[in-house]
């Protein structure tokens, strides 16, 4: 027997998946779907809200605004893994139980920071141009088995790429503020300072949460003590490095190249930064895939009733 608890699912990736949309509907007779095709915000959110105790959403922003524009919202379930786009504390204030599932895209994202991580190392997006363009020339590319590959972040996704380059056989150096002796010990990573992540990594990839002690993180002091000839690759979050800065660090050489899938402002805009021939960005895809996307899905489904190892943010007041 369905639940006729009416459920407004924001989220446009879920959305637009029938195996999703038909799951849910499996489970809950009123559901309300975005088939707009892009993330509501302000009034339109507010207005797409209104009526639903039970909500799923993914990179709308849920703030103090939006919990009091609309009071009979009563829970959340949380598409996705980023959580820099819901107020836990205004939630808490109105009432609202934030459920969310840690870790679920945790190999799509992985996999595409590898992905990026051979782009870089083998030029492989401007020397597809140049041969597009006729240009046919053969530089001397690098190999994720001889570098050392920093990790700045080792939770559920940080672990994943560690765990990928090893089998590269890279070396692999990691910093958090958290210890994670297991994943050290099984994988012969070498815990270090922030400082000699940045003054070691031949490759450094960001795998941090987006709040208050991450935000411009890596800035300009930050670049000035990567090797000129590292890459730097962010498939975590926009503002944590700082774009501007990033931009000067390339234009001078003083940063061979860096891979981007997410942006302070998206879509991105400074032509300066994506017209860089050693720049490589991709429009937020860490965690579009055809597993993910169901991955995702599913835990935001349990998640509406609290089940399946979602965790409910809201619960240590």
């Amino acid at each position: 027997m369905r639940n006729d608890t009416p459920i407004a699912v924001a989220s446009r990736s879920f959305s637009r998946d029938a195996r999703l949309r038909d799951e849910l509907a499996q489970r809950y007779s009123q559901v309300r779907f975005n088939r707009t095709g892009r993330t509501l915000d302000g009034d339109a959110l507010v207005e797409f809200l209104r009526g639903h105790p039970r909500a799923i959403t993914g990179l709308e922003t849920l703030d103090e605004r939006v919990f009091r524009a609309v009071p009979e919202l009563r829970v959340i379930s949380k598409y996705g893994v980023g959580l820099d786009m819901i107020d836990v504390d205004a939630a808490r204030r109105h009432g609202v139980r934030v459920w969310w599932t840690p870790g679920v895209n945790r190999q799509a994202v992985a996999e595409l920071t590898v992905a990026l991580m051979i782009a870089l190392c083998r030029r492989i997006v401007p020397l597809t141009s140049d041969v597009r363009d006729g240009r046919w020339h053969q530089p001397v590319g690098r190999q994720i088995s001889s570098a050392v590959v920093g990790i700045l972040g080792c939770g559920h996704v940080g672990q994943r790429v560690g765990r990928l380059c090893a089998a590269f056989g890279a070396s692999i150096l990691a910093h958090d503020i958290r210890a994670y002796e297991d994943f050290y010990r099984e994988t012969g990573v070498r815990p270090v300072a922030l400082d000699a992540l940045l003054d070691e990594s031949d490759i450094l990839t960001i795998h941090l949460p987006l709040d208050a002690s991450t935000r411009g993180m890596i800035g300009a002091p930050e670049l000035a003590r990567m090797k000129a000839s590292a890459f730097l690759v962010n498939t975590a979050r926009g503002g944590i490095v700082d774009e501007s800065a990033l931009k000067h660090a390339l234009v001078d050489g003083r940063l061979a190249g860096a891979a981007f899938d997410v942006f302070a402002e998206e879509p991105p805009t400074d032509p300066g930064l994506l017209g860089l021939a050693t720049f490589i960005a991709t429009p937020h895809i860490g965690g579009s895939t055809q597993e993910s996307v169901l991955a995702m899905g599913r835990a935001a489904i349990a998640g509406l009733d609290g089940l399946d190892g979602a965790i409910d943010l809201t619960a240590d007041a």
